[in-house]
């Protein structure tokens, strides 16, 4: 294959799996990142260069990007916790917008074409209907949404008048482990590691964040999708970017929604883990957090249909023993 893809964030919790997927490909893969969250353990044993470097220096892309003959880039980078974003905005929009448009000036500088960007569910915020379609409207409810919809909008215009393949990927709540791959995010603010990290004994219950919503047991509704389905659609993508693939022909720009189609509530997930663990799994509950929609389900169709996209981890339960299984291997993380 011969292709040279450029990861940004590829040490992070799922850009480290999109490595993997790469590799398993036949790519060669360049890991562009600053390892403020990322983890050299996630990269450990793996043919990868690793270039330590921050997006906030434009030129630093530029000359990786050229150096390594880079052909596509996957951008993976950013900050992503929706509440944070609602209390401190300008580190998002530094964070996730003024990097992304070194980024694309950069490809531009350097000639690279094909762009497949780490999106997220949060630019819909409040749906309008469930399951989500990708021409739904696009009214973020958090600053980080924000930051993502404005990465969107400028990556399309940057294709519109200079020629790039652009694909955004539209995440729901990525989960689950691999073998070596785990959450390891510090804060960590996603549900299921928060709830394996009672039974692990590290805390004493888990906090529910908001238990009025308008839903059947009042606790917010979320759909969530394993990182090594998350990984492959990666792949699919930047595949579909490629030079001898028509399905970009008359639409450079594309999104697709990467979750199961099924939502679980906060307490269903809970109740999940108690199962696959055998503990109990005491809970607290607090208010709201500013930002969070009530319910956030994804329709995959035009992933299934269009990239050939095919999850291999279809239910929750399968989801979260396989992040039982790494926390439990790995109680502190990657520093185990």
């Amino acid at each position: 294959m011969n292709e040279r893809i450029l990861v940004t964030g590829g040490a992070g919790y799922v850009g480290s799996a999109v490595v993997e997927a790469l590799l398993a490909a036949g790519y060669s893969v360049t890991v562009f990142d600053n390892l403020s969250s990322g983890h050299r353990a996630a990269l450990a044993g793996r043919e990868v260069e690793l270039v330590v470097e921050d997006l906030a220096d434009r030129a630093a892309i530029e000359a990786v990007l050229r150096r390594s003959r880079v052909d596509a880039v996957i951008h993976a980078a950013g900050s992503i916790q929706a509440g944070e974003s609602m209390v401190d905005p300008g580190k998002y929009y530094r964070n996730n917008v003024l990097t992304s448009i070194n980024l694309l000036d950069a490809m531009v500088a350097a000639g690279v074409r094909r762009l497949v960007f780490s999106s997220s569910a949060a630019v819909y915020g409040e749906p309008v209907r469930v399951p989500i379609e990708e021409d739904d409207p696009l009214a973020p409810a958090s600053a980080y949404g924000e930051t993502k919809l404005a990465v969107e909008r400028a990556a399309a215009w940057y294709a519109r008048a200079h020629g790039l393949r652009v694909i955004f990927l539209r995440y729901f709540n990525a989960a689950g482990a691999t073998d070596r791959l785990g959450e390891n995010h510090v804060p960590e603010t996603h549900v299921i590691p928060l709830i394996l990290r009672v039974a692990l004994g590290q805390s004493p219950c888990f906090s529910v964040f908001g238990t009025d919503y308008p839903t059947p047991d009042g606790t917010a509704i979320r759909d969530y999708v394993h990182i090594a389905d998350l990984a492959q659609a990666h792949v699919l993508a930047i595949q579909l970017t490629g030079d001898g693939a028509a399905g970009m022909d008359e639409s450079p720009v594309q999104a697709f929604n990467l979750g199961s189609g099924t939502g679980f509530s906060v307490r269903e997930v809970i109740e999940t883990c108690r199962r696959v663990t055998g503990h109990p799994i005491p809970v607290c509950t607090a208010a709201r957090r500013p930002g969070d929609p009530a319910i956030l389900v994804a329709s995959p169709r035009r992933a299934m249909s269009r990239l050939g996209w095919r999850p291999q981890f279809a239910d929750l339960e399968s989801i979260v023993a396989s992040a039982w299984a790494w926390h439990r291997s790995h109680p502190d993380g990657y520093e185990s």
